[in-house]
């Protein structure tokens, strides 16, 4: 029983630190020991890593996403004339 809840304590500890731990931010960085930890628990509770992955995954998401460009403004505006067009009934 003892065992089980500290093993809550630490994943609710962890689940809160996960992230800034994965960002790296500067704003928000842990504190050596704050790391130390973060990442023993890591290495022995798969739930935690779970969670660790669906946010590397989402990071990864949201990179590639940053990373696309838009067509270029010409394109857009022959894009928006036809849409236009078309929604007057017009065919060409």
């Amino acid at each position: 029983m003892i065992r089980t809840l500290a093993t809550m304590l630490a994943c609710h500890w962890s689940a809160h630190r996960i992230q800034r731990y994965l960002d790296r931010d500067p704003a928000a960085p842990l504190t050596a020991d704050e790391t130390h930890r973060l990442e023993s628990h890591l290495a022995q509770c798969e739930r935690c890593q779970g969670l660790a992955d669906e946010y590397r995954f989402l990071h990864g998401a949201v990179g590639t996403w940053a990373r696309r460009s838009l067509p270029p403004e010409p394109a857009l505006q022959r894009m928006h004339e036809l849409v236009d067009r078309l929604s007057r009934g017009e065919n060409q």
